[in-house]
Parts: structure tokens; sequence; C-alpha cells
């Protein structure tokens, strides 16, 4: 019986202790290292006239986009940013929609279509990409965001900053009238306070996939293709000797999920990836080479993705402790009970608005599913090089 407490005890500790320290002590010890250090991002006065601003290219990935292409080519191509500064690329992962015909359209406003010909997923549309990009800052954007006009100028004055390799946009959830998935706001304005605090005190460890930009000498255009490139971008930035920032005022709105069952989806994937491209990049996390940004590394992606890892025992541990616990009885039924709750969030029609009790549960519970489907996917050694993007509301 000692030993069945006992091994109850660590199970159901295990997971907790690492949220614990995930969620709360490591934005803790983010906030010591940063007291008294002022963001070292460029803010000098924007002085610059139009000539003077680098020549980037934009690129826009796209598989089956026709329902948000033009929306999001309109959005960039009335960015505050020199016309004559920018070519502007969307790769068509061999879109089988009107995709192409309408990037088509827009070739009298400086346009360029590159399609694959076959489909072979976002980061071998990105490596396409930087075969044709002329710019030196490559800035990558997502067909299903938004960018207000002042933030495209703002990610590209981080690269006045020598030592900046890599600037993320900052994202802001947003919901389309009533719509979007509950939790998800807050979750996107923790990252972004996380990666604040990180760029403060050295390197962020992850770019934001929707918008960041890359200088042209640090783009990969061989990347692995099963791999997350926004991720690796900011480690590899880092292995050059580069630092890679969050800039605050080049904001991204991001159109909140309104099915779980699709998030839940997409968080499989991106985790599974991310996973992957951590032992990809694993020689980032020592200490020894890299200091404080393998302790940011192994705090932020690392002790964070282990969570998953450890949360199925936690049930397995609340079972084996409930013999002679009774407290442990009561938290076993109520986590069933939460998972139950959940499965109701994800099983809710797409046309009914769901309750936000109900979606703060399912949130959690295909946050937790996707964690854990992902570290099996990795275990199994599955390549998810191909991607379905989130349909999100325009």
């Amino acid at each position: 019986m000692e030993a069945l407490t006992v091994a109850g005890a660590v199970l159901t500790t295990a997971p907790v202790l690492l949220f614990s320290y995930a969620y709360v002590g490591y934005p803790a010890l983010l906030r010591v290292l940063a007291a008294g250090k002022r963001s070292r991002s460029a803010d000098a006065p924007e002085t610059l006239d139009d000539a003077s601003w680098p020549f980037i290219t934009i690129t826009l990935p796209a598989y089956n986009e026709e329902a948000r292409v033009a929306a999001a080519l309109d959005g960039v191509l009335s960015a505050d940013y020199p016309a004559g500064r920018r070519q502007v690329l969307v790769i068509s992962d061999a879109s089988t929609d009107r995709t192409d015909e309408i990037v088509r359209g827009y070739a009298d406003r400086g346009v360029e279509l590159v399609r694959l010909p076959q489909r072979r997923g976002k980061s071998a549309a990105e490596n396409a990409a930087g075969r044709h990009a002329r710019g030196e800052i490559i800035v990558n954007v997502d067909a299903s965001v938004q960018l207000p006009r002042g933030s495209l100028r703002a990610l590209v004055r981080e690269f006045r900053d020598s030592r900046v390799g890599l600037a993320s946009g900052r994202d802001i959830s947003v919901a389309a009238g009533s719509t979007g998935i509950s939790g998800e706001s807050g979750y996107v304005g923790y990252e972004m306070g996380i990666r604040a605090l990180e760029t403060r005190i050295d390197s962020i460890v992850g770019a934001s996939g929707c918008f960041y930009g890359i200088r042209k000498e640090l783009y990969d255009p061989a990347f692995p293709e099963d791999l997350s490139r926004d991720f690796a971008s900011a480690l590899m930035v880092r292995q050059r000797g580069y630092r890679a920032v969050s800039a605050e005022d080049a904001v991204c709105l991001v159109p909140r999920a309104v099915v779980l069952r699709a998030e839940l989806r997409r968080k499989v994937r991106t985790m599974a990836r991310g996973l992957s491209t951590l032992w990809y990049m694993r020689g980032l996390m020592n200490p020894l080479r890299y200091g404080t940004f393998a302790f940011m590394l192994i705090s932020h992606k690392l002790v964070r993705w282990l969570v998953y890892l450890a949360l199925p025992g936690t049930l397995v541990g609340l079972a084996m402790l409930s013999v002679s616990r009774p407290w442990a009885l009561a938290a076993l039924a109520a986590s069933i009970a939460g998972i139950a709750i959940g499965g109701v969030a994800l099983a809710w029609p797409r046309e009914r608005r769901l309750p936000r009790p109900l979606a703060l549960a399912g949130f959690a519970l295909a946050s937790s599913v996707a964690g854990v489907l992902a570290w099996i996917k990795v275990m199994k050694r599955e390549r998810m090089p191909t991607w379905e993007p989130t349909r999100r509301p325009a």
C-alpha cells in the first residue's frame, strides 16, 4: 500500500509541478531577470525617407485560400510601406481552388505567384519563396491575418539594429462578431507577454508563424519540410550570433478559430512539429554554450511540452491514491467531469454559439489532448509536412 501511495503521489504531482514552473515560475523568473532592463529593440525616432527603407520581400504561403487571399493581399498592399521597396510573393501549395486565379488578378499591382507543382506543405512553400526572394529582409504573412497599416514599418524598423536577425509581430486574437473560441485570446496575450520579457533579457525562442521577418542571409531555402520554420528561425538566428526580438508595435490581428475540433487538429500538428524541431535544434539547449538563452528555451518550450507527456499519469495517480485518500477520489471525479464537459464542447455544432463556460472547458481539453497526441506522433516518428490551414473567419 505504501508503494502504491508513493507511485500515485509522483504521477499526480509531476504534471502539476511542471505546469506550475512553466506557466507561473518561469514568467516570474523572467520578470526578475528583466527588472531594470529596457527593451533593446530599435526604438530610435523614425526619420528615414521612403528610399532609405530596406527592400523587402513579403511572402504569403497559401493552400486553397480563395476565400481569404484577396483580403490578405489588399491588407499587404495598403500597408504603410514604400511600394517601390517591396516584392510581394504568393506561394501556392498546389492549390485546387481559385486561389491562383485570384492572385494572378493582382499581377498589375506587382504581386508575383509561385506555384508548387504538387502539394508539399508550408515549409516547402517557404523554401520556394526563399529561392525567389530579392529582398534584404523576408517577411512572412499568413493569409488568415490582417495587418494594421503601420505594422509592416514597425516590424522592419527593428532591423535598424544590426544585432537583430529576426523580428516577430505581436499577435492579438480577435473575434469576428460573436464567434471565436473563449480562452484563445487570453492565452495569446499571455504568450506575447512572455516574448516581450524574453526580448528584454536576450532573445525570443520562437517567432509568430503569422507575421515575422528575417534577414535574407539567415533564411534557409533548404529547411526540412516536416519541421516548423517559424520556431526554428529564432533558434537559427541565435545560433548565428544574432538576436530574435518581439516587435511590440508590429501588431498582427489573428481571428479566433470557431470550431474546437479544427483547433485541436492544428494544435496537434503545431506541437508535433515543434517537438521535432526542438530535437533537430537540441544543441541550443546547452547552457554551457548558450547560457540564458538555453535556460529560456528549456523553460519556455521543453518544460511546457513535458506537461502534456506527464498529463495522462495524473488520472492514473489519482486512481491509485483514491483507494486510501478521499480527496483523491473527489479530484478524480472532478477531472472526469471536466473531461466530459470538454467533450461536449468539442462535439458542439458549428452553427450554434458555444457558451463561454463550455468553451473554456473545451479549449483546455483540446490543448491537453493535442499535447498528448503530439507526443505520440513524435514517438511514432510520424512526419507531418503538409498542412491544412485553420479556416478562421474573416
